[in-house]
């Protein structure tokens, strides 16, 4: 009985993918002689059948054959089928294809494998419209600007050297260069869910995916727009989900910069940006009135040019040398200083550095410290532009749900230590 069940999960996989075929085309209004349930059943369970011959003969050879002749089929069911108003698409050919290779793994044993390709292959195909949606709003800006992230993660990053370089051996291109597509890639995700989303589906989606991408951009952008609306706690709110965002993405910087130095920093860090996202859902919570916020957030700026990504590999390579100097010239003490700084202007290089620092430089507790120090005055300072460019209702609650965060993180870091 054993033997059979590749077969039957075989046609279960083909009758799946059919399913999803069959459903495409009545939603678009489509129909095809050729590929419909039953064919992709069928073609799953022939998979089946010559994995099986093949698994008993100990030949691959022969599932190669059939997986040739399958697909000299196909294709010629797809050139005699293009004249029809609505013929059988490439799309369709390809996912014939794949039944057909899913019902032989499952043959050959690999039914775990099959099975979440079946479900993945599915999937993909069912976004077709989502897809396209997709496509519609992406520009020719963002397509260059992806393709200069892929230049300069998959082609130009494992070509680096991977070892240290000029004053106590600081500067590893290969690492700050890492850290620049680290960052980057953050930034690209946040940036693009947004633009598949719109700026205008909330402020609540647009702070949490815009923090990602600059969280000081969007407590500007905010701060603006809750001026004179009525909306004072929808504003507080969003301001404070895009602000919390910056305590997981530090987070997620030292995981995969140094893995132990998590010990410390994730109590505190977690706790603050718990501490924030409290806040916002008081606010969100408490609002007057239920209502859609019609004031739309102003366009982000494209996440990935050449020039600021350089400037960050820069200030990245800056920080880590006068991190080397001032820890051999001032001790611990001076790192803090620095962290002080660095916070006012970016938390994501000071964040990198002091991990990076953390592997042998720098004791753990220094380095933790400097990365909470970084984070209180970036949190400080983007409190006090909403006191000043907002009302006067908004800033102060901002600021009393960042001090409170920011309290409640320093006894964490205090008991951690």
């Amino acid at each position: 009985m054993n033997e059979f069940i590749p077969l039957f999960l075989s046609l279960a996989l083909g009758l799946l993918i059919g399913l999803e075929r069959g459903w495409r085309e009545v939603i678009d209004g489509e129909s095809s002689p050729f590929f419909g349930l039953r064919t992709f059943g069928l073609i799953g369970l022939l998979g089946g059948i010559i994995g099986f011959l093949s698994s008993t003969y100990n030949n691959l050879f022969i599932a190669g054959i059939a997986f040739a002749a399958v697909t000299v089929l196909l294709t010629a069911v797809h050139v005699s089928d293009c004249g029809r108003p609505h013929g059988v698409g490439i799309t369709t050919v390809i996912a014939a294809d794949i039944t057909f290779c899913l019902g032989l793994l499952s043959s050959l044993g690999f039914m775990t494998i099959a099975s979440s390709i079946a479900v993945v292959t599915a999937v993909i195909l069912s976004m077709k419209p989502v897809v396209y949606q997709w496509v519609k709003k992406l520009e020719a800006k963002e397509i260059h600007a992806t393709l200069k992230l892929l230049l300069i993660s998959v082609v130009l990053l494992p070509v680096l050297p991977d070892q240290g370089y000029g004053p106590y051996a600081a500067l590893n291109p290969y690492e700050v260069w890492w850290f620049v597509v680290l960052i980057t890639g953050m930034s690209f995700a946040g940036y693009f869910a947004i633009r598949i989303a719109g700026a205008g589906k909330g402020i609540m989606i647009t702070g949490i995916l815009g923090g990602l991408v600059s969280s000081t951009a969007l407590t500007l952008s905010f701060s603006r727009l809750g001026k004179h609306s009525q909306l004072k706690r929808v504003f507080s709110a969003g301001i404070l989900i895009a602000c919390g965002t910056m305590f997981p993405r530090m987070l997620i910087e030292v995981s995969v910069v140094n893995k132990e130095l998590l010990r410390l920093v994730a109590a505190p860090l977690l706790v603050s940006g718990i501490a924030v996202y409290l806040g916002m859902a008081f606010f969100w919570f408490t609002r007057a009135k239920d209502k859609e916020v019609k004031a739309d957030v102003p366009p982000l700026s494209n996440p990935f040019q050449i020039k600021p990504a350089l400037k960050f590999a820069a200030l990245i390579s800056l920080i880590l040398l006068i991190s080397q100097f001032i820890k051999e010239s001032f001790g611990d003490a001076g790192i803090i200083v620095l962290a002080f700084f660095s916070g006012l202007t970016d938390v994501d290089a000071i964040t990198i550095s002091m991990a990076r620092l953390a592997h042998g430089e720098l004791s753990h507790t220094t380095a933790a410290t400097a990365i909470m120090t970084a984070a209180a005055t970036n949190t400080l300072l983007k409190g006090l532009l909403v006191l000043f460019i907002s009302n006067r209702q908004v800033g102060i609650r901002v600021m009393t749900v960042f001090a409170a965060a920011l309290a409640a993180g320093g006894v964490a870091l205090y008991i951690a230590a």
